[in-house]
């Protein structure tokens, strides 16, 4: 479908009409909040753009205008990022909440504002308990205030909407027609279409949820790695740094005197005192000591208390804790030690051990700093909550624009054809060709153009539409000349019909599929490559249904006794191989042109011979017997055994690929055999196939 310059200029009308409408409803969220931030108004005033969008064009804006708000304030404050899933959830609950008239009554008005300040003060309180660890001072008291927040803001916007014509109101409600525009009843009658199972919409979202769910999944947990690194590296350096700081500040060559004389030697107060100084410089540090270690434990030059813990004394012996067991070669040899983490008896701890040496070089004792590590986990867990509030944001705002597109590009377009493409079929009942420009122009009317395959589909089912005005009046010229054929054909076949096997009607339908999927298997497989063409496997599959053809001198009697026949009975029943074979000849005569009557006549004549030569009527053996009729053999055979007769019950599918595998080589083709046998799967298909579509007729 071409776009005329009108039909451009009308969407890009409509576009930038969006475009304002989105844009002035965040600055609707934005001005009134920076006017009671400047006044010290104890009052937010930055949803009135997010429901003002979301009550007048549907779940889409909405959610653009709030989730885009609170992008802009990041600037100016971080946190609000975080907060944008919340103002996108006001704006799901806004149009929710309006779709279902709550804004025309007082009674559902106030519950419109109770709902919103429930997820604006309500969930907003809990996030920054989240963040910090402990409840936000004033929970009650903010969520009160939220609700007169939440009451202003809504009457603010009831104004604004009495003020709006409802034509403008209806042109605001946000839609994306890539056809003729549905009638209320129209979109109504098109949602309401049943799928057998999921419909392409379900499954659509499906596949977006769980690919959206796996992205932030995957984009928080490699966050959280990078960002626990990152943390445990910085803690590190702290730990480290406070550590060299501190083997600054003691004396190496007097750590014995330290040890022995304790807080009597001189100036071992001043240096603990700086020692102090140091830890406090460095919140993140819980603990700091000096410990010389030796074969029989730590030895205490330094121990700084901390709140509800004393150190140890001077000269104290302390155990080693078993955690630094691996480490003991490390430390009585003085050697520098990366950082470590532990739990041990003072808890769950990150330490950095550096060694202070003398004027000769040697390692006197090992300075200690332990960051505690629920520090760094309450961290943690504030960046994860901090992630998944932003990618649930995020999350929802993609998923609305992918509604949106789907609903419009792919649900709607496909739901029209549908209500509409059973207006292509005749009834009989009435004027076939008055009727049928009337279906044209209904298909006609639905004018898809999304500019993809769905439209090249619209414009083809239009096309046949359009072409079967004028198949009609062919038709109707060459209805003569068939009704003629027609009349030719029932009288050579009617001497037939009144002597077919009851049991053959979609016999010969099925063998002809299963020759024509074991010719086809064999050409795959390199077998008979000079002989099995594309000819040949055509005329050899047309010939097929006229294997039997000679039964039509066999006695009824015979033909469909409901028992075993006896041996007089069987000679007679062996007899339509030779009469089959005569009737084709008869036929030949007539159409000597007709090469796929030449396998016909091979095929009825031959296809009860044996690969081991005892079959009937000529005992043919091996390659003697042509081909086609050995093909013909396995089919008729297969289909014989699984097929329901007037004497037999049909045999399980399973017993029947047995009976063909024995067989290989004695009464079959080997050859031909494993090509029907590697084919087992399309062979199941057809019977369920013919099974599915006839029923108890291939029983």
């Amino acid at each position: 479908m071409t776009i005329t310059k009108k039909e451009k200029v009308i969407r890009n009308q409509y576009l930038w009409r969006y475009v304002v409408f989105c844009a002035t409803g965040v600055l609707l969220n934005l001005i009134p909040s920076y006017i009671v931030g400047k006044a010290g108004i104890p009052l937010w005033m930055d949803t009135i753009g997010t429901i003002l969008t979301a009550v007048l064009g549907g779940y889409l804006p909405g959610i653009f205008v709030g989730f885009v708000t609170n992008l802009i304030k990041g600037f100016t404050d971080i946190t609000s990022i975080y907060y944008a899933a919340l103002n996108v959830l006001i704006s799901v609950c806004a149009t929710f909440m309006s779709n279902r008239g709550w804004l025309k009554k007082v009674h559902t008005t106030l519950l419109f504002v109770l709902c919103l300040a429930i997820v604006g003060g309500g969930l907003g309180g809990i996030l920054p308990w989240l963040l910090s660890g402990f409840p936000t001072n004033g929970f009650i008291i903010d969520f009160g205030i939220d609700i007169l927040d939440k009451l202003i803001t809504v009457g603010i916007v009831l104004l604004i909407l009495h003020f709006i014509p409802e034509e403008q109101k209806r042109r605001l409600v946000f839609r994306g027609w890539q056809q003729r525009p549905l009638t209320e009843e129209e979109e109504k009658e098109s949602q309401s279409i049943k799928c057998r199972r999921i419909s392409v919409r379900g499954k659509i979202l499906m596949i977006l949820i769980v690919s959206l769910l796996l992205l932030a999944t995957a984009a928080t947990l490699i966050s959280y790695i990078l960002y626990h690194n990152s943390m445990q590296e910085e803690y590190s350096k702290i730990a480290r740094n406070v550590a060299n700081m501190a083997s600054n500040a003691i004396d190496a060559n007097r750590v014995d005197e330290f040890i022995e004389k304790g807080e009597s030697a001189e100036g071992y107060l001043e240096i603990e005192e700086e020692l102090y100084r140091i830890r406090n410089a460095a919140p993140d540090v819980e603990y700091l000591y000096a410990y010389k270690i030796l074969e029989d434990g730590c030895h205490v030059v330094f121990d700084l208390d901390v709140e509800g813990l004393k150190g140890a004394e001077a000269g104290e012996l302390v155990p080693f804790d078993e955690s630094f067991t691996p480490l003991l070669p490390k430390l009585l040899a003085g050697e520098e030690i990366e950082p470590i983490t532990t739990n041990d008896s003072y808890g769950w701890l990150l330490t950095a051990y550096v060694p202070l040496r003398n004027d000769a070089g040697e390692c006197v004792c090992y300075i200690g700093t332990d960051v505690a590590m629920t520090t760094l986990l309450h961290n943690e867990l504030s960046f994860i909550i901090q992630m998944i509030f932003l990618f649930a944001g995020f999350v929802v705002l993609i998923l609305a624009i992918s509604v949106w597109f789907v609903d419009y590009g792919i649900i709607f377009p496909v739901n029209s054809m549908a209500l509409h493409a059973q207006d292509l079929v005749f009834d009989k009942e009435n004027d076939e060709e008055e009727i049928s420009e009337e279906k044209v122009d209904s298909i006609r009317r639905v004018d898809i153009g999304t500019g993809d395959e769905i439209e090249n589909l619209y414009h083809s089912i239009l096309n046949v539409a359009e072409n079967n005005l004028d198949f009609v009046k062919e038709i109707n010229k060459q209805s003569e000349t068939i009704s003629q054929m027609q009349t030719a054909l029932i009288m050579v076949l009617a001497d037939l019909v009144e002597n077919r096997d009851e049991n053959t009607g979609q016999h010969i339908r099925k063998t002809a599929t299963y020759v024509e999927i074991i010719l086809k298997r064999m050409r795959a497989e390199g077998l008979h490559a000079d002989v099995l063409t594309d000819e040949y496997i055509s005329n050899v599959v047309k010939s097929a249904p006229l294997h039997d053809i000679g039964k039509i001198q066999v006695p009824d009697a015979v033909l469909n006794k409901p028992g075993k026949l006896d041996d007089m009975e069987f000679e007679i029943m062996k007899t339509h191989t030779t009469a089959g074979k005569t009737v084709i000849e008869q036929v030949i005569k007539e159409v000597p042109e007709s090469g796929y009557l030449n396998h016909a006549r091979d095929i009825a004549y031959y296809h009860h011979e044996k690969w081991n030569g005892r079959g009937y009527p000529c005992g043919l053996s091996g390659e003697e017997i042509p081909l086609s009729a050995r093909v013909m053999a396995v089919a008729d055979v297969f289909d014989a055994l699984v097929s329901k007769r007037i004497y037999k019950a049909p045999m399980p599918l399973d017993k029947a690929f047995g009976i063909i595998e024995k067989d290989a080589g004695s009464h079959f083709d080997p050859d031909v055999a494993k090509a029907f046998l590697d084919s087992e799967d399309e062979i199941r298909d057809v019977e369920k196939m013919f099974r599915d579509m006839y029923g108890s007729q291939v029983e």
